[in-house]
C-alpha cells in the first residue's frame, strides 16, 4: 500500500506546496463576497485543490468571512476543502482507480454548492443572526502573502509541501496505512458480504461513526480501499471518503460560533445527505457499481502489490520525511518545555491537530490584552502564555477559536 501511494503522495505534496507559495491566500476573498451561486461555486473551486484538513480549514474559512466573504461562500469553502486536495486526489487514483479519483472532487463540488446555496438563501432572507465579523481586536485571521522572488517561492513550496504537511498529516497517514494493513490481513475476504444486501443501512452507520471523529482526506484512502477488498460496496467506501474528512466535532462547534446554528445545520445536512446520496447512486445505478469495482487497480484486487525501484525510492523518501518531521515536532516540544519559566501559564487546548491549528491559536491568544508571548506545543496540545492577561479571557478566546480548554 505504501509503495502504491508514495509516488502520487509526493507529487500531490509538491503541487500543494506550489499552490501555497505561488498563490496569495488573500486573492480568495476578492471573489467570495456575494451570496449567489457564482461566489459559492468559486469558493468550492478554490477549496477543492487545497490540502487542508477539517481542522486546518476552519481558520481559513473564518478568515474569508472576516475579510468580506459571505457566509454562503465561506460555508461552501468549508464543505469542499477538507473532502479533497491535490495530494488525496492523486493518492485516490493510485489505490482506488480513476472513477473514485474523479468522483471525489465532483461530489465535493456538488455538496459544497448545495450547502452554500442553502446558507445563501437563509442569508438573503435575513434568517441568520448577526455574527461578529470584523477583524480588528485580534490578528488571528490574517492571510499570509506569498514570498517575493522565484527562489524564495521555490524554497517555501518545498518547505510547505515536504515538511510542514508531513508534520500535519504524517501521523494520520501512517495510522491509516496501519489500520488498512490490519484490515487486509486479519479480516476474512468475505467479511462484509453478509451485510452487502443492505448498503443503505451500511452508509448510515458509516456516517454516524465518521462524522464526529477526525480523519484526514489522505489517511482515509487506504482504510476505504482495504474495506472494499473485504466486500464493502464502493458506495459505502465513497461515503467514508466524503463524510469522514468533511466534518468533526471541533469543526461543528466553531462553525456554530462563526456562522450561526442554522448555517451549521445546512453545512452538516449537505455533507450527510450528499455523501449518502452519491453512495446510493454508485451502488444502485445499474452497472455503475461494477465500474468502480472493476477500476480498482489489479494488484489491489489480487492483494499482490508490485515493487519497482521508483516506488521503493519514493516510499523510502516519504517515510524518511514523515519520521524526520515527527521527530522534529517532538524535539520542538522538548525544547519548549526545557525553556518553560514560572512566568508562563500553561493551558491545555483540546482539538489542535496541525500547524494551521498551531498558528491559529498562537495568533488568536497573542491578541488578547495583556498577553506578551504565546508558544504552542502541538505535540502535547498545550499553549504557554506569558503576560498579565486575565485567565478567563484566555479560556474564552480558546473557545472562540473553535477549540476546547481542559482544566
Amino acid at each position: 500500500m505504501l509503495n502504491e501511494m508514495s509516488p502520487y503522495l509526493l507529487l500531490g505534496f509538491l503541487i500543494a506546496g506550489v499552490l501555497h507559495a505561488f498563490v496569495p491566500s488573500s486573492i480568495y476573498s476578492r471573489y467570495l463576497s456575494g451570496t449567489g451561486w457564482r461566489s459559492v461555486v468559486t469558493a468550492a473551486a478554490f477549496g477543492i485543490p487545497l490540502p487542508l484538513c477539517s481542522c486546518g480549514v476552519l481558520p481559513t474559512a473564518v478568515a474569508l468571512r472576516r475579510s468580506g466573504a459571505s457566509r454562503a461562500a465561506s460555508t461552501s469553502f468549508l464543505i469542499a476543502t477538507p473532502q479533497t486536495g491535490v495530494d488525496s486526489i492523486a493518492a485516490t487514483y493510485s489505490m482506488m482507480g480513476l472513477p473514485f479519483a474523479v468522483l471525489r472532487p465532483v461530489a465535493a463540488l456538488v455538496t459544497a454548492l448545495c450547502g452554500g446555496l442553502a446558507v445563501g438563501r437563509l442569508e438573503r432572507r435575513g434568517a441568520l443572526p448577526d455574527v461578529k465579523t470584523e477583524d480588528g481586536e485580534d490578528g488571528s485571521y490574517e492571510f499570509s502573502e506569498v514570498p517575493h522572488g522565484l527562489w524564495n517561492k521555490v524554497v517555501a513550496a518545498l518547505r510547505y509541501g515536504l515538511w510542514e504537511m508531513m508534520q500535519n498529516i504524517g501521523k494520520w497517514l501512517l495510522l491509516g496505512l496501519v489500520v488498512a494493513t490490519l484490515i487486509t490481513v486479519l479480516l476474512p475476504d468475505d467479511f462484509f458480504t453478509t451485510w452487502a444486501r443492505w448498503p443503505l443501512l451500511n452508509m448510515v452507520v458509516i456516517v454516524a461513526v465518521a462524522v464526529p471523529m477526525y480523519i484526514c482526506a489522505t489517511g482515509s484512502i487506504p482504510i476505504a480501499a482495504a474495506l472494499m477488498l473485504k466486500g464493502m460496496s464502493p458506495g459505502c467506501a465513497l461515503v467514508l471518503l466524503m463524510a469522514g474528512p468533511a466534518a468533526n466535532v471541533a469543526s461543528m462547534l466553531v462553525i456554530g460560533r462563526a456562522f450561526g446554528r442554522k448555517a451549521t445545520i445546512a453545512y452538516l445536512a449537505s455533507i450527510v445527505l450528499g455523501a449518502i446520496g452519491f453512495g446510493v447512486v454508485v451502488d444502485y445505478v445499474p452497472g455503475l457499481r461494477e465500474v468502480f469495482v472493476g477500476a480498482m487497480p489489479h494488484h489491489m484486487m489480487s492483494h499482490s502489490m508490485g515493487v519497482s525501484w521508483l516506488n521503493t525510492v519514493c516510499s523510502v523518501l516519504l517515510v524518511t520525511l514523515v519520521v524526520a518531521a515527527m521527530c522534529y515536532k517532538y524535539w520542538k516540544s522538548y525544547q519548549i518545555n526545557q525553556h518553560k519559566t514560572n512566568a508562563m501559564k500553561e493551558y491545555k487546548v483540546k482539538g489542535m491537530m496541525c500547524n494551521h491549528c498551531k498558528a491559529n491559536v498562537e495568533r488568536g491568544l497573542a491578541a488578547v490584552p495583556g498577553v506578551d508571548s504565546v508558544t504552542v506545543d502541538l505535540a502535547r496540545g498545550t499553549a504557554l502564555v506569558e503576560g498579565q492577561a486575565d485567565e478567563q479571557a484566555i479560556i474564552d478566546k480558546i473557545g472562540e477559536l473553535g477549540y476546547e480548554y481542559e482544566p
